[in-house]
């Protein structure tokens, strides 16, 4: 993707507004929000219904997009569109030697949009796999655009919002999030000798929405305490952390559905099926990571998923692929099982949107060796808040 051309944008900031005049900024923002909020269409994206704006002719002249370089690429970018996420599974012991599983997942995302300062939501979910529930919380606000640290940065990413906290630098992070009845606290560090770029290049196409930078760290070794009903229970696990950051918006009625998949064999997968408005397939990546930290791409053409049932909302109504059997290069077959059925997030008071993030067990084998593992998968476009929940409003 070395030749894909891109316009370079920089919006102009408000500061001497909110110097002068903070209270009219205010409300200015929450309308705005509430704007931003009734059309997002996927996490922490915003929705429009055409493509990218084409560049003006006094713009400046379209350069290559630069590659990813790292230290300076953990921290947060001006771009239209960024996310920090977080999924895994952990697994601790009570102090009545009682054992308890959970998956978990902690997100933030960055939002730039014209002259409006930086827009932060966040998600952090729950699932109790022990008691069989799921739960989430959300956070939403506007930052100073000083939050955003100069390009070139090489200190990380260093995030808060509404009491959650994500930081992290070379492969060592550190995750802080709380809500009724659980809260949680990682300490995460990188089992692969660098992270991993997806596509070859660490660039990713979304059609007409734009582009976007992506990588991941597929094995992160988890340590810390989840506090289950006021009971603090140490837990150890491996987590999955992505990055991405891009001129990229989400396009009306699309979507995607993502899976990551940690195996016994120490391999790792990525797999992202993008989807038009019409909810055909646009594009579709896939990487493979060996346990040396080796990456590859997978051909679309020889990734193979089918869905081998359903779920449907009781609260959207939407209806949700819910297991799967996967055919990959190598003779992999996996079956990818929900461990719940109802993951689904409707989050009216952040991203404005309806997705199902789940936690799932796989089963499979390679050249007829069995294989195990966990995974996450990720189902957008599926889904809208009905207009009930839609009018509860920001925080």
């Amino acid at each position: 993707m070395s030749g894909i051309h891109f316009p370079q944008k920089r919006e102009a900031w408000v500061s001497e507004t909110r110097r002068r005049h903070p209270r009219a900024l205010a409300l200015v923002a929450l309308a705005a929000l509430a704007t931003l909020l009734a059309a997002c269409g996927a996490p922490g994206t915003i929705q429009t219904s055409g493509s990218l704006p084409q560049v003006a002719a006094e713009a400046p002249t379209q350069v290559p997009l630069p590659p990813v370089t790292f230290p300076q690429d953990e921290a947060p970018h001006h771009n239209l569109t960024e996310w920090w996420y977080y999924t895994g599974h952990l697994k601790g012991t009570d102090a009545q030697g009682r054992a308890h599983t959970y998956g978990f997942e902690l997100t933030f995302f960055q939002t730039l949009r014209g002259q409006l300062p930086p827009y932060y939501a966040a998600h952090f979910a729950i699932s109790d796999i022990t008691a069989g529930t799921f739960q989430y919380d959300e956070r939403a606000g506007f930052e100073p655009p000083s939050v955003i640290p100069p390009a070139g940065s090489t200190g990380g990413f260093n995030i808060a919002l509404g009491g959650w906290t994500i930081r992290g630098l070379g492969g060592h992070d550190a995750l802080s999030a709380t809500m009724n009845g659980y809260s949680l606290q990682l300490s995460l560090a990188d089992e692969l000798p660098h992270a991993i770029l997806h596509n070859g290049d660490g660039i990713i196409s979304y059609g007409t929405a734009g582009y976007s930078y992506y990588y991941s760290r597929p094995l992160m070794a988890a340590q810390g305490v989840v506090t289950d009903h006021g009971a603090a229970i140490h837990v150890t696990g491996q987590a999955w952390m992505d990055h991405q950051w891009g001129d990229f918006v989400s396009l009306a009625g699309s979507g995607w559905d993502w899976y990551s998949i940690q195996l016994s064999n120490h391999t790792e997968y990525m797999l992202y099926v993008i989807r038009d408005a019409q909810k055909r397939p646009l594009t579709t990546f896939g990487t493979a990571v060996a346990a040396d930290g080796a990456a590859s791409e997978i051909p679309p053409s020889a990734i193979q998923i089918n869905a081998t049932g359903s779920w449907t909302s009781p609260v959207t109504g939407g209806v949700y692929p819910s297991g799967w059997t996967i055919a990959l290069p190598g003779s992999v077959t996996l079956t990818l099982t929900p461990l719940l059925k109802d993951q689904e997030l409707v989050t009216a008071r952040s991203t404005g949107v309806a997705y199902w993030e789940g936690a799932v067990g796989v089963s499979g084998q390679q050249a007829g060796k069995p294989l195990t593992g966990e995974g996450y998968v990720e189902l957008t476009g599926y889904a809208t808040i009905p207009a009930s929940m839609q009018t509860a409003g920001a925080p």
